[in-house]
């Protein structure tokens, strides 16, 4: 589930079993950022639409929809080769990473 705090802040909750794997993903999704901007320069399309896949499959499974939405779009701009669709997806990534925070929520079934 993802909220919208007045502060700008974008809380995500997951249950508590994944807690602790959600900081090295959010870490791997700032890796794409600069292996994106990277495969911009190189016009590289295969590998951004290869990233943006990845994204659009895992982010729901951290409770990151806003990913997972993401990565769609970042898949359909790289098989159009629109660099400057990419490039405003890139920035829409790194303003959710900057502003996400995911809390846990506990497991109803113990």
């Amino acid at each position: 589930m993802t909220e919208n705090s007045d502060s700008g802040e974008i809380i995500v909750t997951v249950e508590e079993e994944i807690i602790d794997l959600i900081p090295r993903y959010l870490e791997h999704r700032r890796k794409d950022i600069k292996a994106i901007n990277k495969a911009v320069e190189d016009s590289d399309f295969e590998s951004i639409r290869l990233l943006g896949h990845s994204m659009k499959g895992s982010g729901g499974g951290f409770g990151c929809d806003e990913i997972t939405d993401i990565g769609d779009r970042m898949e359909i701009a790289a098989k159009e080769k629109n660099s400057d669709v990419i490039m405003e997806l890139t920035h829409q990534l790194s303003s959710y990473l900057d502003r996400v925070r995911v809390v846990s929520i506990p497991n109803k079934d113990i």
